[in-house]
């Protein structure tokens, strides 16, 4: 090991940090934190994105440009189309590490959230192996209420795909006589919120999980990816 003396050692904890700050500079953007939740749900193209979050294609290329720099998203490309991807479940994590210390922390997150979302029910107290031999023994129904591209990519085993345009049609295949419990993208997706309290309004007995797939998947539980024929 080197020995450094006082000037290279001050010039390697400067070029350090300058390399984690590259993190926080990317991670500086509602945006880019927003493209980071998404594309934890699976790998999407900056048109898909861009019409996703209602950015033009040259301002979504300009932010995955600044993740791709810091080394947060991958690319793959398919004839012209470009399509971009987490670069790790450790990303995700990142990401999942802001958003816990944001809730513990920001009063202001947790104001936002109930200013437009008001009491939010959600599933806790059951842990996943449980939950997991509740579906495969029929007492719980589990819906995916992301989108459909989203549900092919991965989902929870067991789980039905009920994209939000679809609930409408499937309300009356339900079975009333169990439990129903509705996920989608992770705390903040309001996808199951509106599910679960439309299917209350049916008269069934929801909940939703406070889970998505993505912070399911890196606590190490079985993924299922592609379609299915089992209707709910």
């Amino acid at each position: 090991m080197k020995v450094l003396d006082q000037a290279a050692h001050r010039r390697f904890k400067d070029e350090l940090y300058q390399e984690f700050a590259r993190l926080g500079q990317a991670l500086a953007s509602p945006r880019r934190l927003e493209m980071l939740d998404l594309l934890a749900q699976r790998e999407r193209s900056v048109e898909d994105l861009a019409q996703e979050m209602g950015l033009s294609i040259a301002n979504a290329s300009q932010h995955l440009r600044i993740l791709a720099h810091a080394r947060l998203v991958e690319t793959r490309r398919e004839g012209t189309r470009v399509y971009y991807r987490l670069a790790g479940d450790q990303v995700f994590r990142l990401w999942q590490a802001l958003r816990e210390v944001g809730e513990a922390r920001l009063a202001e997150i947790g104001a936002i959230v109930q200013r437009y979302l008001g009491e939010r029910d959600q599933l806790e107290a059951i842990d996943a192996a449980e939950l997991l031999r509740r579906v495969e023994v029929g007492e719980v129904v589990l819906l995916d209420v992301r989108p459909f591209e989203e549900y092919r990519a991965g989902h929870i085993p067991g789980a039905q795909p009920v994209p939000p345009e679809r609930l409408e049609q499937i309300l009356q295949t339900l079975p009333r006589d169990r439990e129903i419990v509705a996920y989608c993208r992770g705390p903040f997706c309001i996808f199951s919120d509106e599910a679960v309290a439309r299917l209350r309004q049916a008269g069934f007995a929801a909940h939703r999980l406070r889970l998505g797939l993505p912070d399911w998947r890196v606590l190490g539980l079985p993924v299922a990816k592609g379609d299915t024929d089992d209707a709910p």
